[in-house]
């Protein structure tokens, strides 16, 4: 899997996107987070980094529990990929995979149910969230963090 940045790079130096490809196994969902963790510390963004793994968490789950392909013979699940952009003010975690499924969008959710909080806990998390169809086939769920200590 891939690297969120170089060791002993400094934090001027450090890419701005990064991103990472999970296979849509049961094991995407923890690299996913292990991926986030190691490029907000890597960027200095430590004070946004619980909510950041909340959300990437949310987000990967749902693509990995929503987006599977469903054509015989694909053993491989759905590809689902991980970007995350710092800018100068926030930071844009992204997962795309290649369902037509349209997110959800979030309700008050009941305490009795296992599921179907996902985009509730983002949405409260986020200053902004939303998704994009790409043609023929596939989607991109974003949403957009604050880097910066509320004044």
């Amino acid at each position: 899997m891939g690297r969120a940045a170089v060791t002993g790079t400094s934090r001027a130096a450090a890419p701005r996107t990064v991103q990472l490809c999970l296979s849509g196994d049961l094991t995407g969902c923890g690299q996913a987070r292990a991926f986030t963790e190691r490029a907000l510390v890597g960027w200095g963004l430590d004070r946004c980094l619980d909510d950041a793994l909340m959300v990437v968490s949310e987000l990967t789950a749902n693509a990995m529990l929503h987006a599977r392909t469903c054509e015989p013979g694909d053993e491989g699940g759905t590809d689902v990929r991980l970007r995350l952009t710092r800018r100068r003010a926030h930071l844009v975690c992204a997962v795309t995979d290649r369902s037509d499924a349209v997110p959800v969008s979030p309700h008050t959710p009941d305490s009795f149910q296992e599921h179907g909080r996902g985009l509730f806990l983002v949405e409260a998390l986020a200053q902004h969230w939303g998704w994009t169809r790409y043609t023929p086939a596939g989607k991109t769920v974003w949403a957009i963090l604050p880097t910066e200590a509320p004044a």
